[in-house]
């Protein structure tokens, strides 16, 4: 996730409890995500559809945390 940040990502995991928890159930979906569409996992079609959209509140929630942490980093 958001592999030009990695830098911010891993001071933000040390720094943020947030932001860590954010990141570990954000890789969480990501491996439920992958185990169903490999037919590893059985889910419906519905459920899929909810963890991608959880998956992409959350990624979109750390990119906001990541870009507020990097301005104030240049400040």
């Amino acid at each position: 996730m958001l592999n030009e940040y990695r830098h911010e990502i891993s001071e933000l995991k040390q720094k943020n409890a947030h932001f860590a928890k954010i990141f570990e159930r954000h890789n969480e979906l990501d491996e439920k995500i992958t185990e169903a569409e490999d037919g590893r996992l059985y889910i419906t079609d519905t459920e899929l559809e909810q963890l991608k959209k959880e998956k992409l509140i959350l990624k979109d929630e750390a990119l906001m945390m990541i870009l507020k942490y990097k301005k104030e980093q240049e400040a």
